[in-house]
């Protein structure tokens, strides 16, 4: 479904060329999750945000590769051309959802907005598509929901908004940008749980951006680790994970805090274990 090939972005700030991100390819299949795995300033965002044109600034530059959904360059159209990729094909779950929301307009004229932009529906349709879209990702009482503003919900409910817009038009694919980060541990496993449970109902590919092989370990099919711009290791998860060749990608993965503690690792402060709840699926 989509192929990253030999991808380079460049950002041209005053102190020089910083070459973000250096040659990177890999693939998302079809019904496939590929995890994006790497310490901040890896590359994988601006990877993730390349796909869609959405690096942010006029000083990046992609000086290299091709970016193909279902064998079109992405690279090659324009953003007029790219606005009906967005959300109809490719959906975006961001990282922040304070961010992505405008908190001077309730849930639901957003919702219905961005489900008009992709479907020819009046108003009253996109509203009853907007609380089916609600209630597909398991939102209590759309409804009044949709009449809410987005400081009036949880970070869990506003991340469930955001999954929900991002799913409108029913999009092939959906780019995951590290979309439980700012959550605490158990609304991020059951936001996680989400995404697996559309994943195997809707058959809709993730690539899931994140720095967490807990992550990885709970959801992933595959995994493509970066570091310093560059793909080092990727494979399926359960290759990397169990055997991993690169030295970065065992350290990775021996930094991720393990649940079952022995009487020595329960005595580290509490504050130095932070223990994730993702347990194997």
């Amino acid at each position: 479904m989509l192929e990253i090939k030999h991808l380079s972005v460049d950002f041209h700030t005053d102190g020089g060329v910083v070459h973000a991100v250096k040659d990177v390819s890999t693939t998302v299949g079809e019904g496939e999750i590929r995890g994006l795995v790497g310490e901040s300033g890896s590359g994988k965002s601006v990877t993730s945000m390349t796909i869609l044109g959405l690096l942010g600034t006029r000083r990046a530059k992609v000086s290299s590769g091709e970016i193909l959904l279902n064998g079109t360059n992405l690279l090659k159209m324009s953003q007029k051309e790219l606005v009906k990729i967005r959300g109809r094909q490719i959906g975006l779950v961001s990282q922040n959802a304070l961010s992505a929301l405008d908190p001077s307009f309730t849930i639901g004229s957003q919702m219905i907005e961005v489900i008009r932009l992709h479907q020819k529906l009046s108003k009253s349709d996109a509203y009853e598509e907007a609380v089916r879209s609600l209630e597909r990702v398991g939102m209590p009482d759309p409804p009044q929901k949709l009449r809410a503003y987005q400081h009036q919900l949880s970070g869990g409910q506003r991340q469930r908004v955001v999954i929900a817009m991002a799913l409108a038009a029913r999009p092939k694919l959906l780019l995951a940008d590290e979309p439980t980060t700012a959550l605490d541990a158990t609304v991020q496993k059951q936001i996680l749980d989400l995404l697996l449970e559309i994943n195997r109902d809707l058959g809709t590919a993730i690539l899931m951006v994140t720095h967490d092989f807990g992550v990885v370990s709970h959801m992933c099919d595959s995994v493509t680790v970066m570091r310093k711009g560059r793909v080092v290791e990727q494979g399926s998860a359960d290759q990397v994970l169990k055997a991993p060749e690169h030295p970065y990608t065992q350290s990775l993965i021996s930094s991720v805090p393990k649940l079952h503690l022995d009487d020595t690792a329960r005595t580290v402060p509490r504050a130095e274990r932070r223990l994730h709840v993702f347990q194997e699926a």
